[in-house]
């Protein structure tokens, strides 16, 4: 079934399938783009990826830490909040090399051999034990047949792995400096602690070390006075000496005396003691027997005078005489008693003198004794006076050495002194150290290290590779073509505008209707498959197929002019409109010139409203009254192209008749 409308570079009729062909180009283009391109990550299971892990554990504070099979473990099968999207496969270095050559892998992630190595090098650099801290590295390769956007995939694979594997150790090694803060600080306090109770002591030596000078001085003092004591002891000692062996001599000579007198006391020869004392006692004997019986004799004169009671004198005469004996009688008994006691007396002093004797020799012996005594005791007094002689001298040098040590004593207690202020500086500095430093428990260190290891995170970014301008651009793009697809088919100025008498205005009309049509159509089954593909609230997309519907028809409207005035030159046109609005879309760091050029095209506006209905971006009555203003410039352009094409010359009557555009 044919139609009233005129085919493009042909006098051939337009049928129902050439308008469907037009009208599902851009559905079509649109379908394939937005399929393709559209949310890319939830289909990374399509990509097939290698990891070789050539990492060799090591060894941590009695620990194995396989960091290489951890990141691998990590890869492959994903964690509980993120799985894996890649098809992996755990390889080895050749296998891996030959399936990138023979497209086998699309992308290949290596571990090297010092990764766990290098990842723990922070330990042993920031405990003291050594080493030097270096960074892990992995490598990525993809095949080189590679598509645009799997090496950008690859790499950011590659770099999220080693983010998240460096996050965890840098959380790691600052949750350990976090807790160490706390043990410091417990050090610095009980190192305050310490300082404090030395600094005590140091002020207590101070106060010692400060009366030590003056103790130093009376020592000195003492010792002078000690040395010349010494000096007049070794001179008295040694006059001591001389007068114990004078003493000596004495003794000796006393028991030579002694020794004579003991025998002048056992010795009975006459003129001696012991000689004497006999001759006395014989005599006292004597007297002694003769008073006594001159006392019997008187006592018988007087009893024979009847003089003893209780006879009674028989004349005065008789009395007289009776009187007179017993006087006798008394004074002869008494010296009878006396000489009694004479006898006695002697007897005992001959007897004493036996025991005078005994003595006189045990002092003899005890006088030869001392006198051996006495000479030991001059030899201990002569050493005791070298002693003391040697005791001055070693006084003297004691008296000099305190001297010294006085002044010595006096640089002490500044020292000490100025050591308890040190040390007490030190205390409360340590004491503020200790006050300053962090504590935090294991899940505040835990915490704060997750935090300070990755500090800054994003929100409100999208997962997608293009974000949220893909949808705007790839519809726009589509209908563009779409638009340029139609008058590919479409005549842009019908041929018979020379010969018809309708005005100017209705011939363009004519030859737009369809293609308006067919680009609010291709709007709206666009905006059906965006909404499949993305699934936008209803508000949203009624803005946005509202927008799509009038984006058909301008686009139409731009491309009828485009061809009307430019001719095949026309179509060329608009493929480089649609080209540099896929160049400028994609990235934000195309250059200035091109940017410019980009946001004078007729493509801009229908882009900004469609992005603007879809997201948070302002400018969609900007865009729309852009696309209506394109739209009638065109469409003016239109018909100043088919009122030249209604003009002609002579010549180019008498000439064929030239192929229409």
């Amino acid at each position: 079934m044919t139609l009233p409308f005129e085919r493009a570079r042909s006098r051939r009729p337009v049928t129902w399938l050439t308008l469907i062909g037009v009208l599902l180009l851009p559905v079509v283009i649109g379908g394939i783009l937005i399929a393709a391109l559209y949310n890319p990550v939830e289909r990374l299971g399509d990509m097939r990826a290698a990891i070789v892990n050539n990492d060799k554990p090591v060894t941590l504070n009695g620990q194995t830490v396989p960091l290489g099979r951890q990141l691998t473990a990590g890869l492959v099968e994903g964690s509980d909040t993120l799985p894996s999207n890649l098809d992996w496969t755990i390889s080895n270095t050749e296998d891996a090399a030959a399936g990138l050559a023979d497209g086998t892998y699309d992308a290949v992630i290596t571990i090297p051999e010092n990764f766990s190595a290098a990842a723990t090098s922070t330990a042993g650099a920031s405990d003291g034990s050594g080493g030097t801290p270096e960074k892990a590295t992995i490598t990525a390769q993809t095949a080189p047949d590679s598509l645009i956007v799997d090496d950008a995939i690859t790499a950011q694979v590659a770099a999220a792995a080693a983010s998240v594997m460096g996050e965890q150790i840098s959380s790691t090694y600052l949750e350990n400096v976090f807790l160490g803060f706390t043990t410091l600080g417990d050090q610095l306090g009980t190192a305050a602690d310490g300082a404090k109770k030395l600094a005590d002591g140091a002020t207590q030596a101070s106060n010692g070390a400060a009366q030590l000078p003056a103790g130093a001085t009376a020592l000195a003092t003492g010792a002078t006075a000690l040395g010349d004591g010494a000096t007049k002891l070794s001179t008295g000692l040694t006059q001591l000496a001389g007068g114990t062996r004078q003493s000596a001599a004495g003794a000796g000579a006393l028991t030579t005396g002694l020794t004579q007198l003991s025998g002048q006391f056992t010795s009975t020869t006459p003129g001696t003691l012991g000689g004497t004392a006999a001759t006395n006692a014989t005599y006292a004997t004597a007297a002694a027997t003769a008073t006594k019986g001159l006392a019997g004799t008187y006592q018988g004169l007087l009893a024979a005078n009847n003089c003893v009671p209780p006879a009674t004198p028989a004349t005065p005469e008789q009395g007289a005489v009776c009187v007179a004996l017993g006087q006798l009688s008394t004074g002869v008994t008494d010296s009878a008693t006396n000489a009694g006691y004479a006898a006695g007396y002697a007897g005992g002093v001959q007897t004493g003198l036996g025991e005078a004797a005994n003595g006189v020799d045990q002092l003899a012996d005890g006088s030869t004794e001392l006198q051996t005594g006495l000479g030991t005791i001059a030899g201990g007094i002569d050493a005791s006076a070298t002693g003391a002689t040697g005791l001055a001298s070693g006084a003297a040098q004691l008296s000099t050495g305190a001297t010294t040590l006085s002044e010595g004593a006096t640089t002490l207690a500044d020292g000490v002194s100025q050591l308890a202020t040190g040390t007490t500086s030190l205390a409360d500095g340590l004491t503020q150290a200790s006050t300053s430093i962090p504590s935090y428990t294991d899940q505040q260190a835990s915490d704060l290290a997750s935090v300070v290891a990755n500090p800054v995170t994003t929100t409100g970014t999208s997962t997608t590779l293009f974000g949220a301008s893909a949808i705007p651009l790839l519809a726009m793009l589509a209908l563009w073509f779409g638009g340029l697809a139609a008058f590919v088919a479409l005549q842009a100025v019908p041929r018979h505008a020379l010969s018809s008498r309708r005005p100017s205005v209705l011939l363009a009309l004519r030859s737009l209707a369809p293609a308006a049509a067919i680009g609010a159509a291709q709007g709206l089954l666009v905006a059906i498959i965006v909404q499949l593909a993305a699934g936008y609230d209803a508000g949203a997309w009624w803005s946005f197929a509202g927008l799509a519907v009038v984006a058909g028809i301008a686009f139409a409207a731009v491309n009828q002019a485009l061809v009307a005035v430019f001719g095949g030159a026309g179509r060329w046109i608009s493929a480089l409109v649609g080209v540099l609005a896929v160049a400028t879309g994609i990235v934000s760091t195309v250059p200035g010139v091109l940017a410019s050029v980009a946001s004078l095209m007729p493509t801009t506006p229908a882009y900004n409203a469609m992005l603007a209905a879809l997201t948070s971006a302002g400018g969609l009555g900007a865009g729309l009254a852009g696309m209506l203003v394109w739209a009638g410039i065109a469409f003016v352009a239109t018909i100043i192209a088919v009122a030249r094409r209604r003009t002609v010359t002579a010549s180019s009557l008498l000439a064929a008749s030239p192929a229409l555009a």
